[in-house]
């Protein structure tokens, strides 16, 4: 969760101790059709003629946007969460993360800024639907005393679309590893996944999954990171069974070839198996795999499958390079983000 990577191993040593402000942390109760005006766009309005609903063709785009609280990130998201905003118009479907909209009541990250990042993050997109905010730790099972009495922030995972969503669950992993001062400090959030269901037109569904797999690459996190992918494969074995699936999100697994693991302690290739078994036990296709792009080892991940009366095909997989960037050409986050192109046929 908190390595350099992520942005926020050193919170242990900061302790936001120093951090002020105020705001009650609590979950707000909006519903999905949040506010704005659906923006149509051709990739959104189909391919078979008006109104057939016979195919189309959307953008998807995975964002982490590396938000969390300035005190302790290097990634300057005061300034850069508005920038990144306006440009998330520009994609009829947006699955972001550590876009942080819970966080502890009374909580070290309520002491600061950080609690208008969220709002900031949508202020400018123009999706007609968009997910709740995360409804709490009660609410996803997670007993703060036993499970993560430390924990101060929600999933970080969000949801924009110009096509309708629903029946949206969040998940957290049943495991984690670290806190202030061990492993990535994943125990300080509520990681996971979180699905909801996308209607590409009438009869046409999708279960989409924007997840963060755990961080970190001792033993103790590797072994984790197999756990949640196998927590993930047999959720959707048991609530998305015979319906097409697309999931991306942060993965943190370096799934270059044996040999360049970021996981050394553990061995070479773990982070490949890992990935490559969880796409073999849903009969799901790497979208990067499916479009020869030269980017497999990269963390941020998009995968998916037919079902359902709806055949799925990635047409093309870019990072956004030259979009989410500062006058200076200098990336908005540390991650880059992740647009794939999907065009879908009612079968």
């Amino acid at each position: 969760m908190f390595t350099p990577g992520d942005g926020l191993e050193v919170i242990g040593a900061t302790g936001l101790a120093a951090c002020s402000g105020s705001s009650d942390g609590s979950a707000a109760s909006g519903g999905s059709g949040g506010s704005g005006e659906a923006k149509a766009t051709t990739t959104a309005a189909g391919k078979a003629g008006e109104g057939s609903g016979a195919s189309g063709e959307f953008s998807l785009l995975s964002y982490n946007v590396a938000g969390l609280p300035v005190e302790i990130s290097k990634e300057h998201p005061d300034v850069n969460i508005p920038k990144i905003s306006p440009h998330l118009k520009d994609y009829d479907v947006v699955m972001t993360q550590e876009d942080f909209d819970w966080w502890k009541p009374g909580g070290l990250a309520s002491k600061t800024d950080f609690v208008n990042y969220h709002d900031r993050l949508r202020a400018e997109a123009d999706h007609e639907f968009r997910t709740d905010r995360h409804p709490g730790p009660e609410a996803v099972g997670i007993d703060i005393a036993a499970d993560r009495p430390n924990m101060e922030l929600g999933d970080g995972l969000g949801v924009l679309s110009r096509f309708p969503i629903s029946d949206t669950e969040r998940v957290p992993w049943d495991r984690c590893f670290g806190e202030f001062d061990s492993g990535a400090s994943d125990c300080l959030a509520m990681k996971g996944f979180l699905v909801t269901r996308l209607e590409l037109a009438d009869g046409v569904e999708v279960d989409l999954y924007d997840l963060h797999g755990e961080a970190g690459g001792g033993p103790e996190d590797q072994a984790l990171q197999a756990a949640d992918f196998e927590q993930l494969a047999a959720y959707m074995q048991e609530h998305s069974e015979g319906r097409a699936i697309i999931v991306g999100g942060d993965t943190n697994l370096h799934t270059d070839p044996p040999g360049k693991d970021a996981h050394e302690d553990s061995g070479d290739g773990k982070d490949l198996a890992i990935w490559n078994d969880f796409l073999d036990t849903v009969g799901l296709t790497d979208s990067c795999a499916a479009t020869d792009c030269d980017d497999l080892g990269r963390i941020d991940k998009v995968a998916y499958r037919s079902d359902g009366g709806v055949d799925l095909e990635a047409t093309s997989h870019e990072f956004q390079t030259d979009v989410f960037v500062d006058e200076a050409g200098e990336d908005l986050s540390d991650h880059q983000a992740l647009e794939v192109v999907f065009s879908w046929t009612r079968s």
